[in-house]
């Protein structure tokens, strides 16, 4: 249970990070907005994880930030980091399928999610 308060306290201020980012005036087309956010997220639970792993952050902290807050601000940012560990431990095809998979599925979800939508909304 004390688990919990930590990613709920980051995920706030995750989400609200997120929605800062959106406010960014863009005038471009692009999604540089949702780019920037998964980059900077990233980045992020890369350093996180990098203090983590050499005993700098508790497991509270590691919660509140890689959990609470990069999960709140994109989830890019775990997807990032497993594939990265897949790679890095030398687990090529593992890395490679959670990649392809991971992308792949999940563009077909919200291709499916969206026909399901309208399907349920046509009059």
């Amino acid at each position: 249970m004390s688990g919990f308060l930590p990613v709920a306290f980051g995920g706030a201020l995750g989400a609200c990070g997120r929605y800062a980012v959106s406010l960014l005036p863009w005038t471009d087309r692009f999604p540089l907005a949702t780019l920037l956010t998964n980059l900077l997220g990233a980045l992020l639970i890369g350093f996180v994880a990098g203090l983590s792993g050499q005993g700098r952050l508790t497991k509270q902290w590691t919660l509140f930030w890689k959990t609470g807050v990069c999960g709140g601000f994109t989830t890019f940012s775990t997807f990032s980091l497993e594939s990265m560990d897949l790679l890095r431990e030398g687990r090529w095809l593992a890395g490679g399928t959670y990649i392809v998979l991971s992308v792949g599925l999940c563009l077909i979800g919200v291709a499916l999610g969206q026909r399901i939508s309208q399907a349920i909304l046509r009059p």
